[in-house]
């Protein structure tokens, strides 16, 4: 009962960041039950102990990503399996260090190995990395003010120095050697322990306190966000693209109300969400009625953009397939889809960016040369988005010839850390992020995938207008505030205004250092470990 207590501790307690605002601290302390679970269970000579860290994982999974039942129920399921497995093996591979290893030596291994996985995961083909660990600081941003320096992984680096830092004095403490050491070496292994777990907190609140100090300073961009909430479950059904359109130009329209024709205002961004139409044709603006409606729309005012997602198209004229990921219409006759943003305004001036970090199998088919055929067999079941080769921004323009570059990300894209500081690479003075995340109804996913966003904020110091279908949109400061938080399930309109910035964080302009350096932390000792098993004593 005891380890299986454990376990259900430690899933409650991993848990908590992710579903509880303001529990991030948890996370702190969350793997001490499970590390106590295996020294109990090995001392025990239980067998067969990767039943109890595997079950482990999947509950921790299960509490925090449940619903991904909600948009596909064997998608979800997967995703909880699989995603337990890859921790399991890691925890596996920690447990075999301590066979061949005695001392801290293994549980650095586990460490580094497990941030290792995490940016590993980032750049998979197959990728979910929806419970990094960092990532449960990611509503309680207070704390983490630094990841401007050290990304999200810097943060699992904390999280795992205070885990292994408590479970070692706790060991130590059950065991007895604790008391063996001379009084030095007690200070010395209480004041490092407190050091690792304050000195975050000390530098988070310094770093916050400057950067609150100056954000008032510099240019604004006004914007409009408009949460149209629209069923995307029955989006057709109920309504035509038309009326969608009309009720979108709507709260538009109300927003605006007293800017029309004047010449003289300055830029002005309006943000709607991802996937709002699906007739776009790639280059052929014109044919699409939502594109030349929005485009009439905006003739009356000069400097408004406006930012939407769409459903793109790309058609081929080939007698052979031009693509793994193209789907035939008929004889000689392809076509290839996106899940885009577009930018556009009232001089029919467009823009185009096509979604890069996809959603597996409901946007793309992963391993196309591979599983495309397989698909084809089965009658076309998988999504076969296809992304950019590298981001590009797109640029919200006034009628004087000013220019402002921004960033989009579209849904799922601001998941990925690293891959979101190119966009601030290129140039992006602030961000916008278009999603729809109605697919998971009234559940932690779509406040989690908010407050992600939060991360990214502070990781690039660049304010987001957020616009999600059915909510939550907000506008997010740079420090990760989330302001104008919209209801969920609502029609809603926000009107507010983010600053432009052109400095660039340490994490921008060096990247992932943390999940390189773990990674090399951990190559090496996974190398030793296998000269260890392959050589005698």
């Amino acid at each position: 009962m005891l380890i299986w207590g454990l376990v259900v501790l430690f899933a409650l307690m991993m848990s908590a960041p992710f579903i509880i605002p303001h529990t991030g601290v948890l996370a702190l302390f969350g793997f001490v039950p499970l590390l106590c679970m295996e020294r109990i269970a090995s001392q025990l000579g239980k067998k067969r102990i990767w039943i109890y860290h595997y079950s482990a994982f999947v509950l921790w999974n299960a509490i925090t990503t449940f619903w991904v039942c909600n948009a596909t129920i064997g998608g979800g399921i997967f995703a909880v399996l699989a995603n337990s497995l890859q921790m399991s093996l890691v925890f596996g591979l920690f447990r075999l260090n301590k066979k061949k290893y005695s001392g801290s030596l293994p549980y650095i291994f586990l460490a580094a190995a497990w941030i290792a996985w995490e940016r590993f995961y980032f750049d998979a083909e197959i990728s979910w990395p929806w419970l990094v660990l960092g990532n449960s600081f990611a509503r309680t941003t207070w704390a983490i003010q630094w990841y401007e320096i050290t990304g999200a992984l810097g943060g699992s680096l904390w999280i795992w120095a205070c885990n292994l830092g408590l479970y070692g004095l706790l060991a130590s403490l059950s065991d007895g050697s604790f008391f063996c050491w001379n009084r030095k070496a007690q200070a010395a292994s209480l004041i490092g322990y407190a050091a690792i777990l304050i000195l975050p907190f000390i530098a988070s609140a310094c770093i916050g306190k400057a950067y609150r100090d100056s954000i008032d300073e510099g240019e604004k961009l006004p914007v409009v966000i408009v949460q149209p909430n629209i069923d995307p479950y029955n989006k057709f059904q109920a309504m035509t693209q038309d009326q969608q359109n009309a009720v979108l130009e709507g709260h538009i329209e109300s927003a605006l109300k007293g800017r029309k024709a004047d010449s003289t205002a300055g830029p002005l961004l309006v943000v709607a969400p991802e996937t709002f139409t699906n007739d776009i044709i790639c280059g052929e603006y014109d044919r699409s009625r939502t594109w030349r409606r929005f485009t009439s729309f905006l003739k009356d005012y000069p400097s408004v953009n406006m930012l939407f997602g769409a459903t793109s198209y790309d058609y081929f004229e080939s007698a052979s397939k031009p693509s793994h990921t193209a789907r035939q219409l008929r004889d000689g006759r392809w076509v290839e889809s996106h899940n885009s943003a577009l930018m556009t305004d009232g001089t029919s001036r467009t823009e185009i960016f096509h979604k890069s970090k996809l959603v597996v199998a409901v946007e793309m088919t992963p391993y196309p040369a591979i599983f495309c055929k397989i698909d084809d067999m089965l009658g076309g079941v998988m999504g076969r988005c296809v992304g950019q080769e590298e981001i590009s921004l797109l640029n919200v323009k006034s009628a004087d010839g000013q220019s402002i570059p921004i960033g989009c990300a579209v849904c799922y894209e601001s998941v990925y850390g690293e891959y979101y500081t190119g966009y601030v690479r290129k140039g992006a003075r602030a961000m916008a992020i278009i999603t729809n995340d109605a697919w998971w109804g009234d559940t932690p996913g779509y406040k989690q995938h908010l407050s992600y966003a939060s991360l990214r904020a502070i990781e690039t110091r660049r304010a987001i207008a957020r616009c999600a279908n059915t909510g939550i949109s907000a506008i997010i400061s740079p420090s990760g505030e989330i302001t104008q938080p919209t209801p969920w399930w609502e029609p809603a309109v926000i009107k507010g205004e983010i600053p432009l910035r052109d400095d660039i964080t340490f994490y921008v302009a060096h990247g992932d250092i943390t999940g390189r350096l773990c990674s090399f932390v951990f190559i090496l000792l996974l190398l030793a470990l296998g000269v260890r098993f392959v050589t005698r004593k």
